[in-house]
């Protein structure tokens, strides 16, 4: 495999601000990587100085070979780009966005006619041509704006948080088609803030207050967690969570769903402590069990040890 993207000391600043500090990675062509971290640790910055939109203050990025300070357009000419609000003209048709980024892009003639086609088909709106985009529904828009974004073919595709506000279906829909690109070769880059979709990415990287804390497979990046995490079903989840943020030997509790995942100190005893925590606070549980970290874990640990997350 070659390199797609070779990143070094990437730092971004706005003023006394930096908003990225000195990042360093590689990204394989037809890889999907991917961008993890809370509100504020710099992934959209990141991707937009790697697509060209954003001049970096140091460091160095090469993207399909070019370098991003010194040509952004041409960078530009070589990327897909999908933002969370899907870069489309709402009171536009359909076939009107289409014909749009096709005039942006080059697209015309008979490849022209043969990218469209594809474009209706992979997003289901063949025969709705005509309605306006802004009048569809979300999975629709979704699908509609990732046609548009690579109507060119281009070799990389950026998404930054492609999948916003969009239902659990047309989530793992979406990351259907971006492991088709990938297997087709396109080399993909996606932010994202649900911790599931880190598991389609073939590698990823975690930020925090700009800097990067992370990087690996997603099994490689499970195993950086030190810390020992128990699970249990309480009668009272929140009060639970309440409970166990008192104890000493707890570093962090959080809902799952119906359970909750307690982190300990690696010398703690949580046979001991939890079910003392518990009693004391006189809250019923069943089923303690030390589990293997999720990446959800795993993020909500680094990022606590790295200093927590930027508040707004």
């Amino acid at each position: 495999m070659t390199v797609a993207v070779e990143v070094r000391d990437l730092t971004r600043r706005f003023g006394t601000f930096t908003a990225v500090d000195a990042v360093s990675f590689t990204v394989e062509r037809g890889s999907i990587f991917g961008f993890l971290g809370p509100n504020g640790a710099g992934k959209t910055t990141t991707i937009k100085m790697l697509s060209g939109l954003l001049r970096p203050t140091a460091g160095r990025a090469l993207v399909a070979g070019l370098d991003v300070a010194a040509e952004p357009s041409r960078v530009r000419e070589r990327i897909g780009y999908m933002s969370q609000r899907f870069s489309l003209y709402a009171d536009l048709a359909v076939e009107e966005n289409i014909r749009l980024f096709a005039g942006l892009y080059g697209v015309a003639g008979p490849r022209f006619a043969a990218r469209r086609d594809w474009v209706l088909t992979m997003a289901g709106l063949t025969g709705r041509e005509a309605e306006y985009a802004g009048d569809l529904p979300l999975g629709f828009k979704q699908r509609l704006a990732l046609g548009c974004a690579v109507l060119h073919e281009p070799p990389l595709l950026f998404l930054d948080e492609p999948t916003s506000g969009v239902d659990p279906v047309a989530r793992r829909a979406f990351w259907d088609l971006i492991d088709g690109l990938a297997q087709a070769g396109t080399t993909v880059l996606v932010s994202t803030h649900y911790l599931e979709e880190a598991e389609f990415c073939h590698r990823l990287i975690l930020m925090n207050r700009g800097r990067l804390i992370a990087e690996g497979d997603p099994p490689g990046v499970r195993r950086l967690m030190r810390e020992p995490i128990w699970a249990f079903l309480p009668d009272d989840a929140p009060r639970a969570v309440e409970a166990l943020r008192r104890e000493p030997a707890v570093l962090e509790a959080a809902m799952f769903g119906r359970a909750v995942h307690a982190v300990l100190k690696p010398e703690a005893d949580a046979e001991r402590a939890v079910p003392a925590a518990l009693g004391a606070a006189g809250i019923g549980f069943r089923d303690l069990a030390r589990i293997e970290p999720s990446l959800e874990d795993v993020f909500v640990a680094l990022v606590r040890r790295e200093g927590g997350a930027v508040v707004d």
